[in-house]
């Protein structure tokens, strides 16, 4: 699948300090240890629809990761799916009266223009599940040779399932007890009560071909690729073994991260698919979480084709805290437009005060868990006093609009 063009990116002179990020599996926060190369899985959309602000929020979380990484003399692996097969674009694409592979087009596309107009750095691998069967098919095959996977006895639709006791340490990523677990795989996308299962939380590898559904041929028959084991075998096929960073949203976490660690984990022995597990916050419009489902989505395309500029949009997610779920409102948006403002008219006065502090400020509060509220403010400090008492360096407001850039993403 081809990904969307980068945006060019300033050097800022120095190199910013060490990442710190907290890990879901650990409860904390703690540095990133990367090695010369960063490694970075996160899980991508499924083209059923248009992007919405909790797609731009999660995935700009991992943008200033991506940056930070860059701006500390990193190289960065990063990669991304696409969920191009499963039940919601069927669903949707049944609904409308267009092939299922012409709406996944079209939605991955628009995806594309938004992260574009956002300046998301784009994966350096984008991977469709289509684009995976192959590899899909082998990481189930080694699944049932370990016994970690077994075929339910259903003459019908034979469907191949993993064993959520296939790997002693299931259950460390979420923390979750069995109830939470039961309650949130119903709720996720699994399937508790499906006859001839040997645990309600075994979860689908491969789904038996089905009328009117798409199927690739396997060993164990014809279907389709569970959801979570995409993202295993995409991730250990492009990165490997023990990558740095496993991202998405904090919905993800159960059970979806759960369970393509535990997938991986069966096959290669670690104890840890991905040496942090990082999540981020909901957005939430109107009182609830955005979501397809309760149909309170407010669009990254419609705000851009209602003439909202995208870098207030990118500063307005920008304002809360990447943990957080919080709400995006008029005035979340107006707010962002005025900082966005006072920036611009600060970075383009002939001189002002020296940068050395703020630029320093900025890179350690996005070093320490990505703080985005502090940076903002450190900002807002620096402009404020280069318009209310101007400054006497020349390079200043060049430097920090360099480290805007940079750093937030955003081109003042």
């Amino acid at each position: 699948m081809q990904s969307w063009q980068p945006p060019s990116i300033p050097i800022l002179p120095g190199r910013g300090p060490q990442l710190r990020l907290y890990d879901t599996a650990d409860r904390q926060v703690r540095p990133v240890s990367a090695g010369e190369e960063a490694t970075m899985y996160v899980c991508g959309i499924t083209p059923y629809d248009a992007t919405h602000l909790g797609h731009a929020a999660t995935y700009l979380t991992f943008d200033l990761v991506h940056r930070l990484w860059l701006d500390s003399g990193h190289r960065v692996n990063y990669v991304q799916n696409i969920t191009d097969v499963d039940d919601p674009l069927f669903e949707r694409a049944n609904r409308d009266g267009i092939d299922w592979r012409e709406l996944a087009d079209r939605e991955t596309a628009l995806f594309a223009e938004d992260m574009t107009a956002l300046r998301i750095l784009p994966p350096h691998a984008y991977v469709a599940a289509t684009e995976a069967i192959g590899e899909v098919v082998e990481l189930v095959e080694k699944m049932l040779a370990s016994g970690a996977a077994y075929v339910v006895d259903d003459a019908e639709y034979p469907d191949v399932y993993f064993r959520a006791d296939a790997t002693t340490q299931f259950g460390y990523e979420s923390g979750y007890d069995r109830e939470t677990m039961l309650r949130l795989f119903g709720e996720r996308g699994g399937d508790p009560d499906r006859a001839g299962k040997s645990d309600a939380l075994d979860a689908l590898l491969w789904r038996a071909q089905r009328s009117g559904e798409p199927s690739w041929p396997s060993p164990f028959g014809p279907g389709r690729p569970g959801w979570h084991v995409e993202c295993a075998a995409i991730a250990l096929d492009r990165i490997g073994t023990g990558l740095d960073i496993q991202g998405g949203g904090s919905d993800l976490i159960f059970p979806h991260h759960e369970f393509s660690a535990a997938h991986a984990e069966c096959v290669t022995g670690e104890r840890r698919f991905a040496r942090h597990y990082v999540h981020a916050g909901m957005i939430g419009w109107g009182g609830h979480k955005m979501s397809k489902s309760r149909g309170n989505l407010v669009l990254v395309s419609q705000l851009r084709a209602d003439g909202v500029e995208p870098a207030a949009i990118r500063l307005g997610l920008l304002a809360g805290h990447y943990r957080t779920d919080r709400s995006w409102s008029d005035a979340v948006l107006a707010d962002a437009a005025l900082r966005l403002q006072r920036w611009r008219d600060a970075t383009t006065l002939a001189a002002g005060p020296d940068a050395t502090d703020v630029v320093a400020r900025v890179r350690g509060y996005l070093a320490d868990d990505l703080d985005t509220p502090k940076a903002l403010a450190a900002l807002d400090g620096w402009s404020i006093d280069a318009l209310s008492y101007g400054g006497h360096d020349s390079k200043a407001p060049q430097t920090v609009a360099t480290a805007v850039d940079a750093l937030l993403g955003i081109k003042l």
